[in-house]
């Protein structure tokens, strides 16, 4: 959905480059959208329900908003965001809007507001510049669209132009939203909607009520969970049954990159941990020695590696004890990757079968761990910034830093990482902007031809994607 309202929207500001950089974002602005690491519940694929109103939709589940307004003084309750803990929150969809609009000055200069903006006006049509004094008219436009058949998820698929979406679920989901897509012709092995294996809660020791994940895993597979080999045939069953449900690739979600080959100790910790005895540090040596374990698993099935360290969880007490998770309470630490992924790598970085793509939130490790070791390493590519560091300065800073040591090649393409649905166009559009106008630059300094700079562009926003993450049969 290429932007018609600003159409030099992100492209350099110098004259010359400008139109190098337009004629360069034509070449992608109606390429197919590959998306294969997010966050939307399948569930709205699946069903088709038209969506709530627009705060449920645009505001309750994105905590990059709702985050925002906390920081100010606004409660998640005061915007709908469900409670944990028995607390009232606010359920009338108009009222929530009006105190966001309230507040919209917070955004300005963020990527929210440019992503929000950009479906207020290319998704949905809607035109009148967001203020306290419009947000009734705004609400009631963007209601009215909500209600059009054109605007239930299915066909905003379709018109968002995605191939393939990439979904996240747990091991101990039944996939059923997934076998649904799949009867209806959405799902399974090269459909446009694809699982993801994220074992998190099975894996890491710290995750709350992990113990009782590992029985419900054995239950699921029918294996004994009570032991470390059990455990382990019970997570190749389930990756194993991803796969038949469409899965290209695996997400691990740890604090660290750091990586440890335990050998037989990994039995004794694993059965420390499951008779509630865990020493300190248990949790990250396990968490370390199973990347290991995956990567061996890799090699056996073929599911892409992804690696998204650095958040510490939970970070806001208060706001994971009356919300729970994945509300925005997580902040980034410093993170280090050239020791920690030494295990790893010693024992599979030179092996071209195995496919790890690694994020940060630490920008600071682009030039001097990341770039270096993808451009060093058969294993390895780089995965877009994510999460805190998806924004348009980022993204242009993640070019220069990388694309000297890594080249474009050893980079896998954007990923939006996103639950909100409608947002996908957007954000891929943003980094489509950014991309061209970084090749625009290197065509001026007349370092790269146009027509080079023009092929890079298609590999980066269609190519790239398809084949890393194993869609189709570029991969």
């Amino acid at each position: 959905m290429p932007t018609s309202t600003r159409p030099d929207l992100l492209l350099p500001a110098e004259p010359g480059q400008r139109a190098l950089a337009r004629e360069l974002y034509a070449q992608v602005a109606q390429l197919p959208i590959i998306s294969p690491h997010g966050h939307v519940d399948p569930t709205l694929l699946a069903e088709d329900q038209p969506f709530p109103d627009p705060s449920q939709l645009l505001i309750v589940p994105d905590h990059y908003v709702t985050r925002m307004l906390l920081s100010q003084g606004i409660p998640p309750g005061e915007l709908g965001v469900p409670s944990r803990d028995g607390s009232p929150v606010e359920t009338d969809g108009r009222r929530i809007w009006r105190r966001f609009a309230d507040h919209w000055h917070l955004f300005r200069g963020t990527p929210s507001r440019l992503w929000l903006e950009q479906t207020f006006t290319e998704v949905f049509g809607v035109h009148t510049r967001l203020t306290p004094g419009t947000a009734d008219e705004v609400y009631d436009a963007l209601a009215a669209r909500l209600a059009e058949p054109g605007f239930r998820p299915r066909a905003l698929f379709e018109r968002f132009n995605i191939e393939v979406l990439a979904t996240t679920e747990s091991p101990l989901d039944d996939l059923g939203r997934h076998a649904k897509l799949a009867a209806d012709g959405w799902g399974g092995p090269g459909g446009r909607v694809v699982t993801t294996f994220r074992p998190d809660n099975v894996v890491d020791l710290d995750f709350e009520g992990w113990s009782t994940s590992v029985d419900r895993l054995g239950e699921i597979t029918g294996e004994d969970t009570g032991t470390y080999p059990g455990y382990l045939a019970a997570l190749r069953a389930r990756r194993a049954a991803f796969i038949a449900a469409g899965a290209t690739s695996s997400d691990h979600g740890h604090p660290t990159a750091l990586t440890l080959d335990l050998g037989a100790d990994a039995a004794t910790l694993f059965d420390r941990a499951r008779r509630g005895t865990a020493e300190p540090g248990d949790a990250e040596a396990f968490r370390a020695h199973m990347l290991l374990e995956f990567a061996r698993m890799s090699l056996d099935d073929g599911l892409v590696m992804q690696l998204h360290p650095g958040a510490v969880r939970n970070h806001n007490r208060w706001l994971h004890a009356r919300h729970g998770r994945d509300v925005g309470g997580d902040i980034p630490q410093v993170t280090e990757y050239v020791h920690a992924l030494g295990p790893l790598l010693d024992a599979y970085g030179n092996d071209p079968r195995l496919r790890v793509v690694l994020y940060t939130l630490d920008e600071d490790t682009f030039t001097r761990e990341l770039a270096p070791l993808a451009g060093g390493y058969a294993a390895l590519l780089l995965g877009a910034p994510w999460w805190f560091l998806d924004s348009p300065e980022v993204l242009r800073r993640f070019r220069e830093s990388v694309t000297e040591t890594a080249g474009f090649y050893n980079t896998a393409g954007f990923v939006d990482d996103t639950r909100a649905f409608c947002s996908i166009p957007v954000r891929h559009d943003v980094a489509r902007r950014i991309d061209a106008g970084f090749l625009a630059r290197l065509v001026a300094e007349h370092r790269l031809p146009l027509d080079e700079a023009a092929e890079t562009m298609v590999d980066l926003a269609y190519r790239l994607p398809k084949r890393v993450f194993k869609f189709g049969e570029e991969s």
